[in-house]
C-alpha cells in the first residue's frame, strides 16, 4: 500500500466516527450500536487481510456491490448459491464475470463477525458488503467515507432478475443514463461509478470487437497493439487485463485521464470522452482527483441506498451469506 493509502486508511476511523447520515430510508450510521459496536473494525480487518492476499479484492468488491445494488437493490442477493431449485442471480450471464475474491471478502468478514459472540448473526451480509466495498477502496488509495448501514438481506434471488438491469459494455450513453436514473443516480452520479474501473479487471471478451476485425478507431493505436498482444485470437477466456494499465493497483483518477488518450478500456468508458455531452466530466475529474473523490463518495453513497430492505417483512439476517435462512 502506497504512503496516500495508508494515510487515507487510518482517517477512515475518524471520518467513520465524525459521521451520523440518516437517509430516507431508515439507514444510520450507528445501527449495530448496541448489538455489536465494533462491526467497522471486525469487518476492516477482515478486508485488509484479503486485500494483502491480493489486490484482485478491490476492484472485485467494486464490481460486485454494483451488480448486487442494480439487481433488486443492495440486499446481497447476488451473493446467494444456485441449488437444485433455483438459478440464482450470480449465475446468469451477466454475473459470471465476478470474480471470486469479491465473495470470499465478505464470507471472510461474515465469518469475522460471527466469532464474536454479540455480533453472531447481528449484521446483515448486505451491510458487509457495503462495509467491505468501502474499507477496499481506501485500502488502494481511494477516498475515505462513512457508510449508512441497517440493510436487510433480500428474499429473493434469480438469474431471471438479471436481464435489462444490468447494461452490456457496448451501451450507449442514453441507454446508460436512462438505466441509472431508473435507479435515481444522475449521469454525473453514472460517471463517478464507472470510475472505479481504475481497480477493476476485464475478461478479454468483453473488449475483443474493439480490436477486431478492425480496430475501433476512438482506441489509441498504440493501447489497441498492446491488448491485441495480451488478447490474441482464440485467447483463453480467463485471461483478464486491468481496466486502467497505467495506475492498476491504484484507486485514483486515472481511469479519466487514460479516456482523454483513447485508452478506455470498454466502449462504455470511451464514449465517455467522445460523447460531447459527457467529456466535460471526464476533463474536469482528469484535472482534479479531489472532485472525482467527493463525487465518487456522493454516488456511491446514493448507490446504497437503491432499492434497500429495512422492513422484516422485506428481508432478514442470514445466518450463510450464500444460502437462505
Amino acid at each position: 500500500m502506497g504512503g496516500r493509502g495508508v494515510m487515507r486508511f487510518l482517517l477512515l476511523v475518524a471520518v467513520v466516527a465524525a459521521s451520523a447520515t440518516v437517509c430516507a430510508s431508515q439507514l444510520s450510521r450507528n445501527h449495530y450500536a448496541a448489538v455489536c459496536p465494533d462491526v467497522e473494525t471486525i469487518v476492516r480487518g477482515a478486508v485488509a487481510k484479503k486485500f494483502q492476499q491480493t489486490f484482485i479484492t478491490v476492484g472485485a468488491l467494486v464490481h460486485l456491490y454494483f451488480h448486487d445494488c442494480f439487481v433488486e437493490g443492495c440486499d446481497a442477493s447476488v451473493l446467494i448459491a444456485s441449488t437444485a431449485n433455483n438459478t440464482a442471480e450470480k449465475d446468469s450471464t451477466a454475473n459470471l464475470s465476478l470474480a471470486g475474491d469479491g465473495f470470499d471478502a465478505v464470507i471472510k468478514a461474515k465469518a469475522a463477525l460471527d466469532a464474536v459472540p454479540r455480533c453472531r448473526n447481528q449484521v446483515s451480509c448486505a451491510d458487509i458488503l457495503t462495509m467491505a466495498t468501502r474499507d477496499a477502496i481506501a485500502l488502494a488509495g481511494g477516498p475515505a467515507y462513512a457508510v449508512e448501514l441497517g440493510r436487510l438481506d433480500g428474499l429473493s434471488s434469480t438469474a431471471a432478475s438479471v436481464p435489462g438491469k444490468l447494461a452490456p459494455p457496448s451501451s450507449t450513453l442514453d441507454k446508460l443514463t436512462a438505466l441509472f436514473a431508473s435507479n435515481g443516480l444522475s449521469q454525473t452520479d453514472m460517471i463517478a461509478l464507472s470510475g472505479g474501473h481504475t481497480v477493476g479487471l476485464a475478461h478479454c471478451s468483453t473488449f475483443a470487437s474493439r480490436l477486431r476485425p478492425t480496430v475501433d478507431p476512438t482506441l489509441s493505436p498504440k493501447f489497441a497493439a498492446q491488448l491485441q498482444s495480451w488478447c490474441p485470437p482464440n485467447v483463453d477466456a480467463r485471461t483478464a487485463v486491468p481496466m486502467d494499465t497505467v495506475t492498476p493497483r491504484a484507486f485514483d483518477n486515472q481511469y479519466f485521464k487514460n479516456l482523454q488518450t483513447g485508452m478506455g478500456l470498454l466502449s462504455s468508458d470511451q464514449l465517455f470522452y467522445t460523447d460531447p455531452r459527457s467529456r466535460p466530466t471526464v476533463d474536469a475529474w482528469a484535472k482534479s482527483e479531489a472532485a472525482f473523490d467527493k463525487a465518487f463518495v456522493a454516488a456511491i453513497t446514493k448507490m446504497g441506498r437503491v432499492g434497500v430492505k429495512t422492513d422484516a417483512s422485506q428481508g432478514n439476517i442470514r445466518h450463510n451469506c450464500a444460502a437462505f435462512n
